[in-house]
């Protein structure tokens, strides 16, 4: 397979590395792939179960012609090898909760400009929807996508959870197991572009975004996702009443 144009020589040698393992032990079901802008800048945005699907979700791109530059905890970076494997690779760390927050988005606004990928989980974490459904996702895709006005792609993935399971420890890539990514035409948010930059407009495009990932995923499990979205901030105040 021919490498994307984007990618870079230490992008393509991770590739050559994990590639072959993830042929080996997924069974994929590429969808949607018409979606994906041909040229510019753009938001890849994917819900988010376990922390396998970070590997699935970059397999569909690159797969694609897409070396995605994935918005990443900043904790992440720390990590011996993996650390240094996401610096050389160009991935953006996401400094959560600090006076740095910010430049995560700066990085990422950079990147869309010169016409890169970057790949988002709009969720901020793994869902916590006992069933996995995407749950209430935060505003950080919203405000990147309003202010540099890219095309948002959504993207639902399923099966990454039956290699390695929602907070699992236990690895599982025997027998391969099937995986199923599906992209989606662009999210509809022009109307917004205008809007003042405030929590009420942040919110609307965050939710469309999301709205669109649980629709996609809904057609690839063949069922439709609860009434209530799960919501971790209503969760801890129900849990602290």
């Amino acid at each position: 397979m021919r490498a994307p144009q984007r990618s870079n020589r230490a992008y393509r040698n991770v590739a050559r590395v994990i590639r072959p393992l993830l042929l080996a032990i997924t069974k994929r079901d590429w969808r949607g792939v018409e979606n994906l802008p041909a040229t510019g800048g753009y938001i890849a945005a994917a819900n988010h179960m376990t922390n396998f699907d970070p590997l699935t979700f970059a397999h569909f791109l690159y797969d694609n012609g897409v070396a995605p530059k994935i918005l990443a905890k900043s904790s992440l970076f720390t990590i011996p090898v993996v650390g240094r494997i996401l610096a050389a690779t160009g991935q953006i760390p996401v400094h959560r909760n600090t006076v740095q927050a910010g430049q995560s988005l700066d990085a990422a606004v950079t990147a869309l400009a010169e016409g890169e990928c970057v790949a988002v989980f709009p969720e901020g974490t793994l869902t916590g929807d006992a069933d996995l459904w995407p749950m209430v996702g935060k505003t950080g895709v919203a405000r990147l996508a309003l202010t540099t006005r890219v095309p948002v792609i959504p993207i639902a993935q399923w099966g990454p959870q039956d290699v390695l399971g929602r907070y699992g420890k236990v690895f599982r890539p025997i027998p391969p197991k099937p995986v199923t990514v599906v992209a989606g035409p662009p999210v509809v948010l022009d109307d917004l572009y205008d809007r003042p930059l405030d929590t009420a407009t942040l919110r609307e495009a965050t939710g469309r975004v999301m709205a669109a990932i649980t629709s996609l995923l809904e057609e690839i499990r063949d069922e439709k996702a609860p009434a209530e979205t799960y919501d971790p901030r209503r969760a801890r105040q129900a849990g602290e009443a």
